[in-house]
């Protein structure tokens, strides 16, 4: 949804003035559109991009050196007039003629093409040039009616390039078109765009599908499939640009990149994406030369992206790597190779060994093996809980207790795992399964069950199973643990208020002289209720507090989440003389 806008007839021209009151050191606004700040030097070819607006930063966010000189927008999604194009061409141009730049649409090659006319009618040579990136489009016989999408963004670019390094007008037109001629575009669509004051999207695209081979005007894709994985779709689209390869490029060689976000696909998502689609390019022989992650070419508050490939010459790489410098893109010299510091960094101090990191033999073994088997419990319930969880903490959080929980108990398990098939001992295997756990699920929970489990550990013997006051201790210490890293206290609604319970009980159960078994299982029970309480609780620590009257009727998911692995650890059978569970 559109939402911020006044008169929605006056979109575009609204927009236009606060983006040129932005970067006043960048653009000037003028009848039809934007230009340099600063006029080119004279007989310099000014190059012009242009379209409906609704796709920043194409096309006004490129004007600056060493990229577009200036920008002719229309309105929404709406080509400019021939008159707004020949007003920015009169604005830019410098005595070196001027080049239109442009999608293949209709209008817009009606509209520049009418333009490029009249102003050759006033003795200025004019030429335009429209993208064919899009294979969705048209079937490789009939590039001349494919669509211009985000690869256009290259084709600017080193177009501009030319012109900058002083090109004539005719030889930018033939980078132009060199570079077209070897791009290529495949988009996805998982939602669609709402124009200023609509009350609905263009188009709509059903849960768990997405649109392949959309349009950057809020056209819906050409065909719909499966919305599956980052890599699943990493591969359908570097296959699909692979299999339209351009004549005569040959395997492998060095390619522009663009992995280009439509408006509402966040930045971690596509460097997710980014990530897949490097390993495939890769794997296809592929070199990228500075690839753009990134918004480039949007569509308003389209949900989708598009990867863009642009097989490099030795001219077109140099044109690509050009410096630019616009408010939306910038390109300074590529950054020095990293160093090697290796002979120069001073080296580390001995690490100081840890008394855990001592071999178990014996009946050690099987409290490390039953440590190892209590992580797989631990893990099977945080699994199967983990909406569950994510959905109490969206309450008055942010909605990833169970997502990172499951991530930490899966990195302790393996580095549990680990370390008991090197046979250490008890104290070992948690230290490596805290420490894991800590590393991978981050945030206030990761770090408290990473010295939780590291406290039990430092209180477990490594020669032998533990006595009963081991075991109390190792419950107590995890408790002291938790509260000294976290400050958090009974009743202030965190895991403290299932973890104290437990270990008091714990404890009492075994100075009593009551079995392990049954002192742990009504520990489990007193931590379960007490996790249900903490609906009755008002947050006073952590991000839940700014949101505390929301939280009240609603567990914590940190108490619940400790109370699902310690009921799970208790249908553990035990295994060693100790009775420890």
């Amino acid at each position: 949804m559109t939402r911020l806008f006044n008169d929605p007839a006056r979109f575009t021209d609204d927009m236009i003035t606060g983006f040129a009151a932005a970067h006043p050191g960048h653009v000037r606004a003028v009848p039809g559109g934007v230009v340099r700040a600063r006029p080119a030097r004279a007989g310099k070819v000014a190059v012009l991009t242009g379209g409906g607006s609704g796709h920043y930063p194409a096309f006004c966010g490129v004007v600056g050196p060493g990229f577009a000189d200036g920008s002719v927008i229309g309105d929404v999604f709406t080509s400019p007039s021939a008159a707004r194009a020949r007003s920015v061409a009169e604005a830019a141009e410098a005595g070196g003629g001027v080049l239109f730049l442009f999608g293949n649409y209709a209008g817009d090659v009606m509209n520049f093409g009418l333009a490029a006319r009249q102003l050759e009618g006033d003795g200025i040579p004019a030429r335009c040039f429209a993208v064919t990136d899009d294979i969705a489009s048209a079937p490789a016989d009939q590039t001349a009616r494919r669509r211009g999408i985000a690869g256009g963004f290259v084709v600017f670019k080193t177009a501009s390039a030319a012109a900058e390094e002083g090109a004539s007008l005719e030889e930018v037109v033939r980078v132009a078109e060199h570079t077209n001629a070897r791009t290529r575009t495949l988009g996805v669509a998982f939602d669609g765009c709402t124009l200023p004051g609509a009350e609905a999207p263009l188009f709509t695209v059903p849960e768990g599908r997405l649109g392949l081979g959309l349009g950057i005007h809020g056209e819906p894709g050409v065909s719909e499939d499966t919305l599956g994985t980052a890599e699943d779709l990493a591969r359908a689209l570097v296959t699909g640009l692979l299999a339209d390869r351009p004549a005569g490029v040959g395997d492998g060689g060095r390619v522009a990149v663009v992995l280009n976000g439509l408006g509402a696909t966040k930045y971690e998502e596509l460097y997710v994406l980014w990530g897949a689609v490097a390993r495939r390019l890769e794997e296809a022989g592929l070199t990228p030369v500075r690839p753009e992650v990134g918004e480039l070419v949007t569509s308003l508050d389209m949900a989708g992206c598009s990867l863009t490939l642009s097989w490099l010459d030795e001219e077109l790489e140099r044109l690509w790597l050009a410096p630019a410098d616009s408010p939306a893109f910038c390109r300074t010299p590529p950054p020095e190779p990293p160093v090697d510091d290796a002979a120069v960094r001073p080296a580390a101090a001995p690490r100081r060994p840890e008394r855990s990191a001592a071999t178990a033999s014996g009946a050690a073994v099987e409290v490390a093996e039953l440590t190892v088997h209590a992580l797989r419990a631990a893990r099977d319930v945080l699994h199967r809980d983990a909406e569950d969880l994510g959905r109490l903490d969206a309450v008055a959080g942010d909605g990833d207790h169970g997502r990172g929980m499951s991530k930490g108990v899966d990195a302790a398990l393996a580095a549990a795992e680990k370390a008991h098939t090197d046979r250490l001992a008890p104290a070992a295997v948690l230290a490596a399964a805290g420490d894991a756990w800590a590393a991978e699920a981050g945030g206030t929970s990761g770090a408290l069950w990473g010295v939780g489990l590291r406290a039990i550990g430092a209180a477990l013997p490594a020669d032998r199973a533990p006595e009963r006051a081991e075991l109390a201790s190792a419950a107590t210490a995890a408790l002291t643990a938790v509260t000294s890293l976290g400050g958090a206290e009974v009743g202030d609604k965190t895991l403290v208020d299932a973890l104290a319970p437990f270990a008091t009980a714990f404890t009492t159960g075994l100075r009593s002289g009551a079995p392990v078994s049954e002192a742990y299982a009504s520990a489990v029970a007193a931590a379960r209720t007490a996790a249900e309480n903490t609906a009755g609780l008002r947050p006073r620590l952590g991000r839940a507090r700014p949101l505390a009257d929301r939280s009240v009727g609603t567990p914590d998911p940190g108490a619940t989440s400790l109370a699902a692995v310690l009921t799970a650890v208790a249908t553990l059978p035990a295994t060693t003389g100790s009775e420890s569970v």
